[in-house]
């Protein structure tokens, strides 16, 4: 069964929708942990356009479940993460006029400056993961970097709007799945992911953990965070 990392950036778009104190995503982490999430995920913009810093302190100091900080390569957030010690962090491509992130990490055209990036974090021992799509040539390099973890891009299996799209989709992932254990590496897998969707990709062999925030938050408005929480749970077993 994968662990769940519940996303909560969007109870902070709300927030600033605002720029007020509420909803807390800090208060949202709670209810999620409540609901059995098995870590938070947030993701610190270098725009700061939701998640706030303050956020991610009190996260370092409220939640009991594990923290992964989602982050640009950018030597601001290294900083800031070196001083706050996340218990993981997923190294994500980053646009400022994306309403969302918008595909995989290039880590092979890159290599150099991430590995550079994961490298000042390990020391400071918070593990690694790289947000990349579901590429045989992509989790080759983050391997070969020395990172822990890997997250597969689950965007366009997602978005798929036809039955042999989705397939198409779904076999690439599984071929990526299979060679980043074979590597050696955690397997994580988001973006996209839904009540409707999650259970095809929570079976894929070696799946380790799942990071959804969109559909939880989304549905959590109508029946309440725990439960979205719980009810996401049950789709992974």
């Amino acid at each position: 069964m994968p662990l769940l990392g519940v996303n909560i950036d969007h109870v902070a778009t709300v927030r600033q929708a605002r720029r007020t104190i509420e909803p807390d995503p800090v208060h949202a982490a709670v209810l999620a942990e409540m609901g059995g999430a098995d870590g938070i995920t947030v993701h610190l913009r270098e725009d700061r356009r939701h998640i706030q810093d303050r956020d991610v302190r009190l996260l370092r100091q409220m939640i009991r479940v594990k923290l992964n900080l989602e982050m640009a390569v950018s030597q601001e957030i290294v900083d800031f993460a070196l001083d706050v010690l996340p218990d993981m962090a997923t190294l994500v491509p980053e646009k400022r006029e994306e309403v969302t992130t918008e595909g995989g990490l290039d880590v092979a055209g890159q290599q150099g400056r991430v590995q550079e990036c994961v490298h000042q974090l390990q020391q400071s021992g918070i593990a690694c993961s790289l947000f990349i799509d579901p590429n045989v040539r992509q989790v080759a390099a983050s391997a070969d970097i020395g990172v822990e973890a890997v997250e597969l891009h689950t965007g366009a299996y997602a978005d798929a709007t036809t039955s042999a799209a989705a397939n198409a989709e779904f076999d690439r992932i599984v071929e990526a799945s299979q060679f980043a254990v074979s590597r050696g590496l955690i397997l994580n897998m988001g973006h996209g992911l839904t009540y409707r969707n999650v259970r095809k990709i929570a079976a894929i062999d070696g799946v380790n953990e799942l990071n959804i925030g969109h559909s939880i938050i989304s549905h959590a408005v109508m029946v309440g965070l725990e439960r979205a929480v719980r009810e996401m749970k049950a789709l992974l077993t």
